[in-house]
């Protein structure tokens, strides 16, 4: 199982970027909702990474909050990870507009340093 998170962590963490502001709560609400009943701990990233990046929950700062939540996972579960295939996988999820859960949790699967 994972840790749960809440709403105020996820805004704790832009707050280290940005100002926190919130501009789509309920997207944000719904993922850490998601995040919080699943079992897999890679689910409950996908979801947060994609409400992140795809909804765009905050004024500014939501790609290295992104970015953040799935090195906070990585570290969590003690998994090796290269912060030039973060960086690479956040923009992908960007640029191609990913919003296939499978894909994304894909795409974090196959970044872990083996």
């Amino acid at each position: 199982m994972h840790e749960l998170v809440s709403t105020k962590e996820i805004i704790s963490i832009n707050q280290q970027f940005a100002e926190g502001i919130v501009i789509n709560s309920s997207s944000l609400d719904f993922a850490v909702t998601e995040a919080n009943q699943t079992k897999s701990w890679l689910r409950a990233c996908s979801v947060l990474v994609r409400v992140i990046l795809i909804d765009h929950v905050f004024d500014e700062g939501n790609k290295r909050t992104a970015a953040s939540i799935m090195i906070s996972y990585f570290e969590a579960k003690e998994i090796r990870y290269k912060p030039e295939t973060v960086a690479r996988i956040i923009t992908t999820i960007l640029m191609k507009n990913i919003t296939n859960l499978i894909t994304i949790e894909r795409m974090i699967k196959n970044g872990m340093a083996t």
